[in-house]
Order: C-alpha cells, then sequence, then structure tokens
C-alpha cells in the first residue's frame, strides 16, 4: 500500500505506537516506511535515519457549551484542534455550532462520554454549567482504562477540591485524580471568558508542546499530500530533520509546497522559510533537480537580526518530491 494511504488509515484507526523512518543518506536517500510498535529495522552505520513518532491529531472534547466555551472553541480551532463539543440543552448545542466547532453532540453528558473516543491525544476541558454535571463528566472520563493527554476542570478551589474528594471516594485512584488540571487554566487573573479561554489553551498548549512527539502529520497537510497525488500533480514535502541553537520551530516540523504556489503549514517563517520554499519550487520545475536533498539553513546571529528576527541558528530540513 502507498505510504501515505496506509499513514492516513492508520491514523483513522486510531492506532497508537507508530514511527516513520526517512532514509537521509546513503543509496536509499528520499525512501521511507512505517514502523509499528515494536517493529525494528537495522542500517548500516554510515547511514543517516529520522525517525519520528505518529500520532494523531490533537482533540479537544469541551464538557459544556456556556459562555467560557465559546472562545475555547475559536482559539482550540485557530491553533489546530479537532473541538468537540457535549451540551445537553439543544440551544446551547446550537451556539457551539455557529461558533464553529467540528462535531457537537446534544445528549446527557455520561452518554456522550461514553461514545468518545479517549486517547494520549485527547484533551478534555470540562467547563458545565453545575457542579453535579462538573462530578458526572470528570468521573465518566477517569473511570475508564484509556488516559487523556489532559484534563481539566473549571471552578474554584473549593469546588474543585470537593469534586476531587468525590471522584476518590467513587474509586477513582489518587494518582489519576492527581493529575487533574485545577482550577483549569493558567495562573494569568483572567476574569473575562475571552481571558479565560487564553488561560486554558495555554496550560493545554504547554502540555502538549511538552510531550516528546512533535512535528508529525497534521491532518491538512496529509489531505493535501493525498489531494496532490490523486490529481497526478507533483509536490514537495518540506520537513526539519535536526536544528540548532535558536531555530524557532522544532524538529519534525513540516510544510507541503505546492507547485500553483501555495504551501500547507509554515517552518518557521522569515529568510529560512523562504529559502527553502524556492528550493523546493526549483525541484518542481527542473526534472534534472531530483527527488530528494537535504539543505541546511544558517541563520547566523548576523542574518537573524538583519531579518528582524530575534533567532538565529542553523535547521537541516529534508526536500522530498511527492
Amino acid at each position: 500500500m502507498d505510504f501515505y494511504k496506509e499513514l492516513q488509515l492508520n491514523l483513522e484507526n486510531g492506532i497508537q505506537g507508530m514511527e516513520t523512518a526517512l532514509i537521509l543518506t546513503g543509496k536509499m536517500a528520499g525512501e521511507k516506511m512505517l514502523v509499528r510498535d515494536g517493529e525494528t529495522l537495522s542500517f548500516p552505520k554510515e547511514v543517516r535515519v529520522f525517525r519520528e513518532r505518529v500520532s494523531c491529531s490533537p482533540k479537544m472534547i469541551i464538557c459544556g457549551g456556556g459562555h467560557v466555551s465559546m472562545p475555547v472553541i475559536a482559539i482550540g480551532k485557530m491553533v489546530g484542534f479537532q473541538v468537540t463539543v457535549l451540551e445537553d440543552r439543544p440551544k446551547f448545542a446550537d451556539c457551539a455550532r455557529k461558533e464553529g466547532a467540528d462535531r457537537v453532540i446534544c445528549a446527557p453528558y455520561e452518554k456522550a462520554l461514553a461514545e468518545e473516543k479517549l486517547d494520549e491525544d485527547t484533551y478534555v476541558v470540562i467547563v458545565t454549567r453545575g457542579h453535579r454535571y462538573d462530578s458526572a463528566c470528570l468521573y465518566s472520563v477517569l473511570d475508564r482504562k484509556e488516559e487523556c493527554a489532559y484534563v481539566g476542570m473549571m471552578g474554584s478551589r473549593r469546588r474543585t477540591a470537593i469534586v476531587k474528594e468525590q471522584m476518590i471516594q467513587m474509586g477513582i485512584s489518587q494518582e489519576k485524580v492527581g493529575k487533574v488540571c485545577t482550577p483549569i487554566g493558567l495562573a494569568i487573573g483572567a476574569e473575562t471568558p475571552e481571558e479565560i479561554a487564553v488561560s486554558i489553551l495555554g496550560e493545554i498548549i504547554e502540555v502538549k508542546n511538552k510531550k516528546q512527539s512533535k512535528g508529525g502529520y497534521p491532518e491538512e497537510l496529509l489531505d493535501g499530500i493525498l489531494e496532490t497525488r490523486e490529481k497526478g500533480e507533483e509536490a514537495v514535502l518540506a520537513t526539519i530533520v535536526s536544528r540548532k541553537g535558536s531555530a524557532p520551530r522544532s524538529v519534525g516540523t513540516k510544510m507541503l509546497i505546492l507547485k500553483d504556489g501555495r504551501q500547507i503549514g509554515t517552518i518557521g517563517g522569515g529568510c529560512a522559510e523562504s529559502e527553502i520554499l524556492q528550493k523546493g519550487r526549483q525541484m518542481l520545475s527542473d526534472e534534472k533537480d531530483g527527488a530528494f536533498r537535504l539543505v541546511q539553513v544558517d541563520m547566523t546571529a548576523d542574518q537573524a537580526e538583519e531579518e528582524g528576527m530575534v533567532c538565529g541558528g542553523t535547521i537541516e530540513v529534508a526536500l522530498e518530491k511527492i
């Protein structure tokens, strides 16, 4: 099966523990493969291989469709989450749809959560209208065998302490209860719904970016690759495979360069990205340029200052024609 088709199928099925291997040097440079959990690959010592864990697109489940949920939906979508809202009141569920949530389930919280798939790429935000609904949602999440990347619950310290104590009395382990972020969000003195949403997303982003997995294949980028291939067109996939210094984006960050001049994703902007875009478009226009190459972009302090950037450093980018 085609690498990208197989990758998409595995992601849709929620298969965990996958890695990809991209051969960077030697006769097989540019070849890539899926490495499943427990599978081992061996290469000669002189061959460089870039391996990365592949995770599903991050999912946010918001329990509650009240006034705080609306900016959480908007900002969550803005930073790349697939957002699902659970709300038992039809009027508030309609508000969540209008705000742009990917999915809205109008049903009792316990029933809706029982039907939701939870995994290590799921971020749960509990912002219901009352104490008993918070308790129901939290228990429904913590009583599952699967663990989420993040579970946060809104409320005062006193209120959330009561709910957490209830969880322990209901048989949830102290360890699980201790991982719940309560009160939810970073302590930035937030007061308005919009400020509270910023504090919540700030905390979630902090948790997400501490995970080992970076880069990967965002849904929009993978869709762009498959659409390009279906049309019989060519594109270039740029992946940061190493970096030194204070380069703006992490190893594994990807950008798709399309033949019509568009791009999907970013590897940090500025002159570094501009150089990669230029080299990628050159590969698309010149058959002699080959189907794979490694490019090093050196942003010294002087160059960074000249471009108005606050960071320098060096990145090595793999360019694959697909």
